[in-house]
């Protein structure tokens, strides 16, 4: 089968391969791939700038496709079924915290940029009947990430005022989704004001320029202040989310990708009641509540582009530039 491989030695650090299928172990499914996403995940991978990496490795955590052949002990009714996964793996019984074994799909196992992807039975789920499949491709990591920060650590209400920053990227669209979806009024930031303007159109109340020195200002006088932000990027602009936050309300982050904050503000903090959580991926319970959320609403995750598997360099490097307004998407 073709696969997207992890190789540090090469220019590009990827390259796609033909590989062999290895034998289906005792309680796994063997899943054939009609779609599969990129993460952000993927590309500091091939930057070497996330641990557990080993060359040879299939990427990819984001995958949906057709149950093609089951393993020992799993109903052999599974096959032929249109199913979506889920890359968590082993985040155990607490629904507060994921287990000391917790993993993702892809590193260090083999992912689902891949004709081809094993995955236990478990992790798998009827896909959502009104999406394409590279629509189903684009939901899990991104979208189990932004509902679990919007819903389980955020508690999100009818009617609260949302900040969502960073739109564009996969969990900022997911929690601007939901959260619209759920009833509340959402606001964006940006640096792109392409991106602001899709966030109106799919019913954003509006956006800010985070490069501009006046958002904060613009924010309040917008907002009057936030019930609940969600942020994936914390650094130097984490100061300014605790400026817009409403007194008693809460700041979600999923990541840090500007870096760990300069400092904190523990007096605004303190004083405004200012409730600080991270979050990241989600339980089963989590995935399951997601999946029930985007077929009664009938949420479509935005696509940016869609790459065959010999264009992963390209798929690649459309991510590391950073344009992106929605997932990517790769095809066999």
């Amino acid at each position: 089968m073709k696969a997207v491989i992890l190789e540090r030695s090469l220019e590009d650090k990827v390259h796609v391969l033909d590989v062999p299928l290895s034998e289906l172990a005792s309680g796994y499914v063997r899943v054939q791939i009609k779609a599969a996403a990129l993460n952000h995940r993927d590309e500091w991978a091939r930057k070497g700038l996330y641990p557990n990496l080993k060359d040879g490795i299939i990427l990819g955590s984001d995958g949906a496709g057709i149950v093609s052949q089951v393993g020992e002990g799993v109903s052999s009714d599974l096959v032929g079924k249109e199913v979506i996964i889920n890359p968590a793996l082993f985040w155990g019984d607490d629904q507060r915290a994921q287990s000391k074994e917790f993993g993702i799909l892809g590193i260090p196992t083999n992912g689902t940029l891949a004709e081809f992807v094993d995955v236990r039975a478990d992790r798998i789920h009827v896909k959502p009947s009104h999406l394409s499949w590279e629509e189903a491709a684009a939901l899990p990591l991104a979208g189990l990430t932004a509902f679990r920060a919007l819903f389980y650590r955020g508690e999100l209400n009818e009617g609260q005022k949302v900040l969502i920053t960073g739109f564009g990227g996969g969990v900022a669209q997911f929690a601007a989704q939901f959260a619209i979806n759920a009833g509340a009024k959402v606001w964006v930031s940006s640096s792109s004001e392409e991106k602001i303007t899709k966030a109106k159109e799919i019913g954003a109340q509006g956006g800010f320029n985070y490069q501009e020195e006046s958002w904060v200002d613009q924010a309040k006088k917008e907002s009057g202040g936030f019930d609940l932000i969600i942020d994936g990027a914390a650094g130097p602009s984490f100061a300014n989310l605790l400026k817009v936050v409403s007194p008693g309300g809460t700041i979600v982050f999923y990541g840090a990708t500007k870096g760990n904050p300069d400092g904190l503000d523990a007096r605004r903090v303190f004083w405004n009641q200012i409730s600080i959580k991270g979050s990241t991926m989600g339980s089963d319970q989590d995935f399951a509540d997601m999946l029930a959320f985007v077929e009664q609403k009938k949420i479509h995750p935005i696509i940016d582009q869609v790459f065959s598997l010999k264009e992963a360099v390209q798929a690649f490097d459309r991510m590391k530039a950073g344009k992106q307004m929605g997932k990517i998407v790769l095809t066999p």
